[in-house]
């Protein structure tokens, strides 16, 4: 829901920045039990306004239908008891989780006598960008939170019900357990004007981490003044070798396609020796075909289903979000590396192969935040890595790569102890 007729004082932003930079403070010298306190708060009244949750969802679902969201967008926006129930659940999860604040990355005496210590410090104000995820809503803040940060946080227009009533749930926690509600802010009420703002607002916010489709990513690394940590589409590979055992591959490549085909992790592109394709085929493709999967495939594959559709360019660049699956036949290992080189946009990549060799290979010389050796490309997540929740998966390689927890909110600087020292 955008806002045209809304007379859009920009001025309230930079309110709400500032206060989110002034709660960040404070957030900064909370002890564990404070925010591990607040974070309780969190998953209690998730609970207790899982209805409210529900049926603010259920208008944002209804505005989805009608705006022609797909299926798999919807699937990210669906919030019903269950998935309420889980996301308090995944806050009890970071609870448990380390505090890394005030832990020592490294230290050591000079000759001078001088003690050094790097230690880990909140980023400050984290800004989030992202859409048809209210369930991000809550994994990032609580992340943030844990980790001594401050949040501004632009959900999107398809989410905006949804996204009003969890960050009330937020804010109402933090005041309960004593700590800043402005430490949570939202420019949804601003629309795209609002984005924009928080892409500029460097003088408040320190970090900015979009989320969703590569469109939006782009748009936010284009237009953006505050530096991003880049998140990525999800062009996923997979590599059967002319070793693959035929259990595995029928069971890797489904469950990588099939468990929840609208997530980033989910397979996009399967590709096949030569050697092995007779042998794999019509098995991975039949267990794919019985779950709805439609198949994109090039004339080798067609040869043997060719039922398939054809593969084209834009389907190999493709991050689909659905059940269809680009699929191909390569003639050596060296081939499928060429491949996934370029089309991938270095998520997540995964091998099925007995071979030793071919694994090490593959391992090293694929450019990815995840690469994988005989396990479903699904795994590829901060619950699974355990981190609890996640605020994304990193595709960039400065401060932080793959699936972000709480040490990857976290900067750090340099304590400096002395008696008196000067530099000789």
């Amino acid at each position: 829901m955008e806002h045209p007729d809304l007379d859009l004082d920009l001025a309230v932003l930079d309110e709400r920045f500032a206060a989110a930079k002034a709660a960040s403070y404070l957030l900064a010298r909370a002890s564990t039990a404070e925010k591990d306190a607040a974070l309780e708060q969190v998953s209690t009244l998730l609970r207790e306004r899982a209805d409210e949750v529900v049926a603010a969802n259920a208008l944002d679902l209804e505005d989805g239908r009608a705006n022609g969201l797909s299926d798999g967008l919807l699937d990210r926006l669906t919030l019903d008891v269950r998935r309420v129930g889980s996301l308090a659940d995944a806050v009890l999860e970071v609870i448990a989780l380390t505090d890394p604040i005030g832990e020592t990355v490294s230290g050591r005496s000079l000759p001078s006598g001088v003690r050094i210590d790097q230690v880990r410090v909140p980023l400050g104000v984290v800004g989030a960008i992202y859409e048809a995820r209210p369930n991000v809503t809550i994994d990032i803040a609580v992340l943030a939170l844990k980790s001594g940060n401050a949040v501004v946080l632009r959900g999107g227009s398809a989410a905006e019900q949804t996204n009003r009533v969890l960050v009330g749930v937020l804010r109402d926690a933090l005041e309960l357990a004593g700590l800043p509600g402005d430490a949570v802010q939202t420019v949804d009420d601003f629309g795209r004007a609002g984005a924009r703002h928080l892409m500029q607002a460097r003088e408040y916010v320190d970090v900015l981490i979009p989320r969703g489709s590569a469109g939006l990513i782009r748009a936010v690394v284009d237009e953006a003044r505050v530096p991003v940590i880049e998140t990525g589409a999800g062009v996923v590979h997979m590599f059967l070798d002319e070793s693959a055992p035929e259990q595995w591959a029928v069971e890797l490549v489904h469950n990588a396609k099939v468990q929840r085909p609208s997530v980033c992790n989910a397979l996009e592109t399967l590709l096949v020796h030569r050697d092995a394709a007779e042998r794999l085929l019509p098995a991975v493709l039949d267990r794919l075909e019985a779950s709805g999967v439609t198949v994109h495939a090039d004339e080798r594959v067609r040869a043997l289903r060719p039922d398939a559709l054809p593969v084209t360019d834009e389907d190999w660049a493709t991050e689909h979000m659905s059940l269809d699956i680009s699929v191909g036949v390569v003639d050596s290992l060296d081939e499928a590396l060429a491949h996934i080189r370029r089309y991938s946009t270095k998520h997540t990549e995964a091998i099925v192969t007995n071979d030793l060799g071919n694994a090490e290979r593959f391992l090293n010389e694929v450019d990815a935040a995840a690469v994988m050796v005989n396990a479903s490309t699904r795994f590829t997540d901060g619950s699974e890595f355990g981190f609890g929740a996640e605020v994304g998966i990193s595709t960039q390689k400065l401060h932080a790569r793959g699936p972000m927890g709480l040490p990857q909110l976290t900067s750090t600087k340099w304590i400096v102890r002395g008696a008196g020292h000067v530099r000789a």
